[in-house]
């Protein structure tokens, strides 16, 4: 049977993350949300931690700012912020794992990902790092990104798929979305292979030298 991760990232957001809420519950799907730390500063995306928390969605982090990919900046302290305030700023919200997302400049994957630095941290830390291996462009693609998700479900046996709670993104078609997957008997998982887990509670997992600066 295939499977599918569905994943969440670059919110929250007042008054769509609820809408996306809303549809997972009316399917009884269970999602991963890898939330902005700077979104948080904002009382009213800051209290739907909570109502992600309810509906049993887990909670990870994708960076403080999402702005600079960690294997790109040597500007000092650039790792801790970025990696160790969002996990301090979603507190009790956080997956056993702290599971942390890093920021992939357009959803690639490459050397920009880590830093020596940032793996370092990772693993001293004890932080669960989730990559993916299916971006199928729902923030600036409308048209085709559900098609494209599906191409890659029935490409790979397990599909773990970055989709975003903002404005025009994954929001406006996620119903037709995962009435397809069921459709197709595609088992929708909260879990991660070990393929997309680079690291795990301080240890390597699925680490690939082409994500780390310098390594490749």
């Amino acid at each position: 049977m295939k499977r599918i991760s569905l994943s969440f990232d670059n919110g929250p957001t007042p008054g769509v993350t609820e809408q996306v809420l809303a549809t997972l519950r009316r399917h009884d799907v269970k999602a991963t949300f890898f939330v902005v730390g700077s979104n948080l500063r904002d009382p009213r995306a800051a209290a739907l931690l909570d109502a992600i928390a309810a509906d049993g969605h887990w909670i990870g982090t994708h960076t403080l700012t999402h702005s600079v990919a960690l294997g790109e900046s040597d500007e000092p302290g650039y790792v801790e912020r970025e990696i160790g305030e969002p996990q301090t700023m979603i507190g009790a919200h956080s997956h056993v794992e702290k599971l942390f997302r890093p920021y992939g400049n357009l959803g690639i994957l490459g050397p920009h990902l880590f830093s020596e630095h940032a793996v370092d941290y990772l693993l001293a830390h004890k932080q669960t790092s989730v990559l993916w291996n299916s971006v199928p462009h729902d923030w600036d693609d409308p048209a085709n990104w559900v098609d494209r998700l599906l191409a890659d479900v029935d490409a790979q046996d397990w599909t773990v798929a970055v989709l975003h709670d903002i404005e025009g993104a994954a929001v406006l078609r996620l119903h037709e979305l995962l009435t397809r997957l069921k459709a197709q008997h595609v088992e929708i998982t909260q879990a991660f292979p070990d393929a997309v887990i680079a690291t795990r509670a301080g240890a390597p997992v699925s680490l690939n030298d082409a994500y780390v600066m310098g390594r490749a």
